[in-house]
């Protein structure tokens, strides 16, 4: 092809080749996890998740790329028809200046209108909550992993312990009878 040919766009070679994004089974990209909230796996029964955009500062987002997030504390709440994430302690950017964000500070969730209805009348019946299970960058985008959850009573975390602690046992003893056969 010559210099200064015009070519139509179609006929041009493609950038990057078909494997240039990681698809994750999904709709977007591969998700890069910053932070999880596994004691609300622990203390809660997950109902349903959904997936809502953060609105962050650009300090925030930089801490965020850190990865020193805590979301141990953090719950949702729906405020006049808007979701809310509260408590979820995002560090001040240790190169930021005055333009710096303060590390709890209450931040808007994008979600759609119905989702928004659905969790707050879901979570106005007795016992339900609405809780953060991660953070994490999305194409490039901030997300959250929010979940409509019940609380666990104390027994139903021993059962669950119990049930985890017998599936890794199961699992020593088949791994420990494939390399005896192995063996052989």
């Amino acid at each position: 092809m010559s210099k200064g040919m015009y070519v139509p766009k179609e006929s041009q070679p493609k950038q990057g080749g078909g494997a240039a994004k990681a698809r994750d089974g999904e709709k977007g990209g591969k998700r890069k996890i910053v932070a999880q909230n596994k004691k609300a796996r622990h203390d809660y029964a997950i109902i349903d998740t959904f997936e809502a955009g953060l609105v962050l500062m650009g300090t925030e987002v930089k801490s965020l790329r850190e990865g020193r997030t805590s979301l141990t504390d953090g719950f949702v709440q729906i405020d006049r028809g808007e979701a809310w994430l509260h408590n979820a302690h995002i560090p001040e950017y240790h190169q930021g200046s005055w333009t710096n964000h303060s590390a709890r500070r209450k931040r808007k969730l994008l979600l759609h209108r119905e989702e928004i209805d659905k969790l707050e009348s879901k979570s106005q019946e007795t016992g339900h909550t609405i809780v953060p299970l991660a953070i994490y960058f999305k194409d490039g985008r901030a997300k959250a992993e929010i979940a409509l959850a019940r609380g666990k009573k104390e027994f139903d975390k021993r059962q669950t312990l119990r049930e985890k602690q017998d599936r890794r046992e199961s699992d020593r003893a088949i791994a420990a009878a494939k390399r005896r056969q192995r063996a052989v």
